[in-house]
């Protein structure tokens, strides 16, 4: 039996979704599914549609974040819009959750609660997933409008393993960008968890993000191993 992954929200923290990433694939390690929140759910989504992490590093780290948005439709609801984010999610991922060839969970809020996605549109969930509210416009999808997960629950662990008991689960967690501090690798119960610095990256450039995708590999590739 395989593992199932949750990959926590973290601002900008592709480089360091990745670099988890390429780490299981470093290790051998056989994923069952996944569940993502915000850049957790960008990164994760991509991986599990059949790109390498290296191509989710590339993808999502080739070029700045600012080139990826779009004027809000309604500033006063989010600064930003999402519209180019959907469309390159659109000429990536299956148009809908069960176009995958394993579940996938996205942690979303509706109406300031949590909810977490596993079916319905996709590149839709996953954009909302990352519509950090007052920063981006929220996503409508079938009806309702959904935004980042990450504001109400950073990993949709507890959902996630409602939805799948009994399994395996590595846990990604990428320290909050209100400021926590990176504690290095810890268990939580019998969930093994990676963790990684908050990214530091801002809108307009995403820094040394090579350097900190070798730094979340490497930590995370220490904690699996350990699984051995």
């Amino acid at each position: 039996m395989g593992v199932d992954l949750v990959l926590s929200s973290g601002f900008l923290a592709f480089a360091e979704q990745a670099g988890f990433l390429a780490a299981v694939e470093d290790e051998g390690v056989v994923v069952d599914a996944l569940c993502g929140t915000s850049s957790g759910a960008l990164a994760g989504s991509l991986w599990l549609s059949g790109l390498s992490a290296e191509e989710v590093f590339e993808l999502l780290c080739g070029r700045a974040p600012a080139a990826w948005l779009a004027p809000s439709p309604a500033p006063w609801r989010g600064l930003f819009g999402l519209r180019r984010v959907i469309a390159e999610l659109s000429s990536k991922l299956p148009a809908r959750f069960d176009g995958l060839s394993r579940p996938l969970g996205t942690g979303v809020v509706h109406q300031g609660r949590p909810e977490l996605l596993t079916d319905g549109p996709l590149p839709e969930a996953v954009a909302a997933s990352c519509a950090v509210p007052g920063l981006f416009h929220p996503v409508p999808i079938e009806g309702r409008v959904l935004a980042d997960g990450g504001a109400a629950d950073r990993t949709a662990l507890d959902a996630w393993r409602g939805l799948r008991p009994n399994r395996q689960v590595v846990l990604h967690l990428v320290d909050s960008s209100r400021g926590a501090h990176d504690t290095g690798p810890v268990m939580l119960d019998d969930v093994m968890v990676c963790t990684s610095a908050r990214s530091g990256a801002r809108l307009w450039s995403l820094g040394q993000a090579r350097a900190r995708f070798e730094h979340s590999r490497a930590r995370a590739r220490r904690v699996l191993r350990s699984r051995r």
